[in-house]
């Protein structure tokens, strides 16, 4: 009788044991799905807070691509409005947007420019340049003239008629060259911290009549300034220095890089 009761107290906390012990094991995954089913991805800050004040309707605006030229075969994205009866949106101006050594035409995608600009009416296109993203390296694309080439190629292929260029950091390489020969073809030039400036004299930035604004973090003192310093010589132009901001000052600034760049497509109008 005693050794029956004994035995069936051990088999009971051998029992507890092994219940405690899955408990235990389980307990780590279901915190973590608990937690992970509250995890929202957060939007890029500038898209985030321009929803919240009703300028981007996200909804309403759809990111195409597609791919123009051959040899390199070019990879764009091309922001497009419908409007709420599904008619196309009338537009302003053509924007097209050149990226960095760091990164590619998704940037702007995902720092909700495409769609804002998109959104206040304004044809928006964002290109991977060669060796970037989605379009393959060209070894035709050394000198500056083969990329002034290269872009009026692009800019006929998205039947362009005046667009405004923004370029930043390493696509300077294209986009200063191109402003230089061809500046009668845009409608504004936007650099930020372009690359390639001191490559060309005071005269030939004088020559230039396009309308250009200079944009540039408050820390980017090695390619910022020395931009700066070049791009300023050019008649029409007005500079913007973005507070706290490095190199790339529209990531670290978007709200005020927006507002910045949107300000100045309005008085392009």
């Amino acid at each position: 009788m005693t050794m029956t009761l004994i035995r069936n107290r051990l088999v009971l906390l051998v029992l507890g044991v092994l219940v405690a012990f899955v408990l235990y094991l389980l307990l780590p995954a279901i915190q973590y799905e608990r937690s992970t089913s509250s995890i929202d991805i957060p939007k890029p800050q500038a898209m985030e807070e321009d929803m919240k004040k009703g300028q981007i309707s996200s909804s309403n605006v759809t990111i195409l691509t597609g791919t123009v030229l051959q040899n390199p075969s070019v990879f764009f994205r091309e922001a497009v409005l419908v409007q709420k009866d599904g008619a196309p949106s009338t537009e302003k101006l053509e924007v097209i947007f050149l990226h960095g050594q760091s990164f590619t035409s998704k940037t702007w995608e995902e720092l909700g420019t495409l769609a804002l600009l998109s959104e206040s009416g304004h044809r928006a296109i964002a290109i991977d340049l060669p060796g970037y993203g989605e379009t393959p390296r060209s070894t035709a694309l050394e000198t500056a003239q083969s990329r002034v080439s290269f872009l009026q190629q692009i800019f006929k292929e998205l039947k362009f008629q005046r667009p405004v260029l923004v370029s930043s950091s390493m696509s300077g390489r294209y986009s200063i060259p191109f402003l230089l020969a061809s500046g009668e073809q845009l409608k504004g030039f936007v650099p930020i911290a372009p690359a390639g400036t001191k490559d060309f004299t005071t005269q030939q930035y004088q020559q230039v009549q396009t309308p250009t604004l200079i944009i540039y973090g408050e820390h980017d003192t090695a390619l910022g300034l020395q931009s700066l310093q070049r791009l300023q010589q050019i008649p029409k132009s007005r500079a913007v220095m973005l507070p706290g901001a490095g190199h790339a000052c529209y990531l670290d600034k978007p709200q005020e890089f927006h507002k910045a760049l949107l300000n100045f497509l309005g008085e392009l109008k």
